[in-house]
């Protein structure tokens, strides 16, 4: 059975999660990666989750405040050998109930046409596509999605 902590980006087990996201990410990015890079720092991450099945950690999730209404979903991963699982999706909903719990009436996010299953995850859990939102206006590369919370 999967069980979920809430911490924070200084969890050790979130950082290696993280990494491997990050080497993941510099291969499916390829040139634009230092651009999306610059956008995906984890120093500041005070909600972050980390999925663990069997005392293993086999995945993670993070929001941040993007308005006052609004959480960001960030830092979304699950190894490979654990997709197809049901764990992303229930990180999602952890990290929606979080934002829930913290009065927030939204999540957005910010997923790569380079991430086909992202895409995939995001829809088949009620996020509807909007226009490139932020830093994210102009880049051809990204989809944007935003949910609206307890609908």
């Amino acid at each position: 059975m999967i069980q979920f902590i809430r911490t924070d980006s200084e969890n050790k087990f979130f950082q290696a999660l993280v990494r491997e996201l990050d080497a993941d990410l510099k291969i499916r990015d390829g040139e634009d990666h230092s651009f999306y890079s610059q956008f995906n720092k984890i120093d500041k991450i005070r909600h972050a989750i980390v999925a663990f099945d069997n005392e293993i950690p086999v995945g993670c999730g993070a929001i941040k405040e993007l308005s006052i209404d609004s959480m960001e979903v960030k830092r979304m991963y699950v190894p490979p050998s654990k997709r197809g699982t049901g764990i992303a999706t229930a990180i999602l909903k952890e990290l929606e109930n979080w934002a829930s719990e913290l009065k927030y009436t939204k999540c957005l996010l910010e997923t790569g046409k380079k991430q086909p299953e992202a895409i995939e995850l995001y829809k088949k859990n009620g996020y509807r596509i909007i226009t490139n939102y932020g830093q994210y206006e102009h880049v051809e590369n990204s989809v944007c999605f935003e949910k609206i919370l307890n609908e």
